[in-house]
């Protein structure tokens, strides 16, 4: 380990498979020390974990980290977006946490949009018109299936929330995370008490939403972790606000990330109401605003084809003729969160390496597509789109975007860019400096730049021609659930 220039702090990235820690310089942005545990999801009908394992796996990311951490003068949580979790009178998970990937709240989110004012309504109320990975739905389906549940939560949580509160003692949230709840009204910024009312949620089992540059807390005692009482604690954000830090944003510049789930998002000035639902209105971690679209299906999917066929996740072949929607877990964009995947144009000569392109290219597709809502009117088109994500050193996700987008796309150095936005958040306190001003000090966008290349404008026709003769069978397989 080199010596540090200056303090060193802490960013963590609870994510849903995994927590990373990272321990950085905060006047260079070396990583001096870094750490990585598991979590466990459920594989049945929905998608939960227990919080604590993510306070386990907190310790041990940390504990990795070794002497670094133990002098660390703060640290910041960033996480997972929209997952539920509820708390009994002692601060402990009355059940598991019903994760952002969980799609058994569709039929709640569809009723709460036509209970309360309709799409357009919750649009210029929230932000985003409810989608099933909300946290607003997923209180309603447990109000509809698990009353008793209900009745013994004495807090509600996020998934970075809970973490935080750990650490403090103190029950906070943020505007980045918050917004993606479903009862945080952006406009105001302060909890909506006519959804809270609707959906039957006492506003005093809710966090209260510290403010960018605010301390959430200190470290009330050790709890086992390398922490000193006193030490301080950031706010904390959702995952894609805090990538959104990590790289510094500017307004205007698109992101594009290749996670387990695929998203698209960049920093603006004004609000954001899509009443579409297609662009999720949410707040970023410092002042402005975070319209965003987001996949279910990415990494995941595709990797899952890549094994189904019995090749590595690189083994594409170019193909023509073949589409594949690859809605394994249902579709957040386009609105499907029932569907299943569907495939069309197979013919003997097809290959199992255009199979596996036709999966790229159907998850592009879908992320692309959202693109041009996102970015404001005045945003350069040209302009590299940033990929990152856990797909974006790979070969053929790399060039699947280029083709069909037709942009420069830029591949940032950084790894674990969520993990050093919080950095970024807690280097913030000890400065006094804006957190994406501390990462564009650090020079996280650094990393090479792939030249534009010809949009392939046939494969995304074809594309948009199957999903639209399809639509009405993706939308069958979404009423039969």
């Amino acid at each position: 380990m080199s010596a540090a220039e200056g303090p060193l702090v802490v960013g963590v990235d609870t994510s849903t498979q995994s927590t990373k820690a990272l321990v950085v310089d905060a006047a260079t942005g070396e990583v001096v020390a870094s750490g990585q545990a598991p979590h466990t999801v459920s594989s049945g009908a929905g998608r939960e974990s227990d919080p604590r394992q993510w306070w386990d796996a907190l310790r041990e990311a940390l504990h990795q980290c070794g002497d670094a951490a133990r002098e660390a003068a703060a640290v910041s949580i960033g996480g997972q977006q929209h997952g539920l979790v509820t708390l009994d009178e002692r601060g402990e998970p009355v059940r598991p946490a019903l994760l952002w990937n969980d799609v058994r709240s569709a039929p709640q989110a569809r009723r709460l949009t036509e209970e309360l004012g309709g799409a357009k309504f919750w649009a210029e109320r929230t932000g985003s018109v409810p989608a099933a990975s909300f946290t607003v739905t997923k209180w309603a389906w447990l109000a509809e299936h698990e009353p008793e549940a209900l009745r013994a939560t004495k807090a509600v949580r996020l998934p970075h929330d809970y973490l935080t509160e750990r650490l403090t003692g103190e029950g906070t949230t943020d505007r980045g995370d918050v917004s993606g709840t479903g009862w945080w009204a952006s406009g105001t910024e302060t909890y909506d008490q006519e959804i809270l009312a609707h959906v039957g949620l006492d506003p005093a089992l809710l966090p209260r939403v510290v403010r960018p540059g605010e301390v959430a807390g200190t470290v009330r005692d050790s709890h086992g972790l390398p922490f000193a009482k006193g030490t301080l604690v950031a706010p904390g954000t959702g995952d894609n606000a805090a990538a959104a830090l990590g790289l510094g944003l500017r307004p205007g510049t698109p992101v594009l990330s290749l996670g387990t789930s695929g998203t698209v998002y960049a920093v603006a000035k004004h609000r954001p109401t899509d009443p579409t639902g297609t662009v999720a209105g949410f707040a970023d971690a410092h002042g402005d605003w975070l319209p965003l679209a987001c996949t279910l299906n990415c990494t995941l999917a595709v990797d899952r084809i890549a094994a189904l066929l019995g090749l590595d996740r690189e083994a594409v072949e170019p193909t023509t003729e073949l589409t594949l929607l690859p809605y394994l877990d249902g579709e957040r964009t386009p609105n499907l969160p029932n569907a299943s995947g569907l495939l069309h144009g197979l013919r003997h000569d097809t290959t199992a390496g255009q199979l596996l392109q036709a999966a790229y290219d159907g998850a592009v597709h879908s992320l692309l597509g959202a693109l041009d809502l996102v970015l404001d009117e005045d945003a350069d088109r040209s302009a590299p789109l940033l990929l990152i994500g856990g797909g974006a050193r790979g070969t053929a996700w790399q060039q699947t975007v280029r083709r069909l987008s037709g942009r420069p796309v830029q591949v940032p150095e950084a790894k674990e860019l969520v993990a050093l936005g919080a950095a970024a958040q807690a280097a913030g306190l000890l400065t006094g400096e804006d957190p994406a001003a501390v990462a564009r000090r650090w020079n996280t966008t650094r990393g090479p730049v792939l030249d534009a290349v010809e949009r392939d404008d046939r494969t995304l026709t074809r594309i948009a021609g199957v999903l639209s003769d399809a639509a009405p069978l993706l939308e069958r397989s979404t009423d039969a659930h």
